[in-house]
């Protein structure tokens, strides 16, 4: 557990969450109901943050996200020229609960 020691409080209570899907023909969306966990870091979501803290503070990676001005033009060079489908954490890059549109106004600026 991160962030919980072993000699910590025994009676640690955390919230409870609470999740509503919904399951359309091409698509599921999930909502989260419990106001106290809708954001990772500011981003949508863990995998979100993940791609972008990459982005952000890998000179290479963002040098070339850069050349190719938009993240789907990231993920396809990434993965035709460099064989690259994951970051070092292993979030896929085309892993559909990334946020791209997110990701392209918050790290491409589009």
């Amino acid at each position: 557990m991160h962030g919980i020691s072993s000699s910590g409080p025994t009676n640690l209570q955390l919230p409870e969450l609470h999740f509503s899907t919904l399951t359309f023909p091409e698509m599921t969306v999930t909502y989260q109901r419990n106001i106290l966990s809708t954001e990772y870091n500011g981003w949508e979501n863990y995998e979100t943050w993940n791609v972008a803290l990459w982005i952000n503070n890998d000179e290479g990676l963002y040098h070339l996200a850069m050349d190719c001005g938009d993240y789907e033009t990231l993920v396809h060079t990434l993965y035709n020229e460099y064989g690259v489908t994951e970051t070092k954490d292993g979030v896929k890059f085309n892993d559909p609960k990334v946020n791209v549109i997110q990701i392209n106004s918050d790290v491409f600026d589009l």
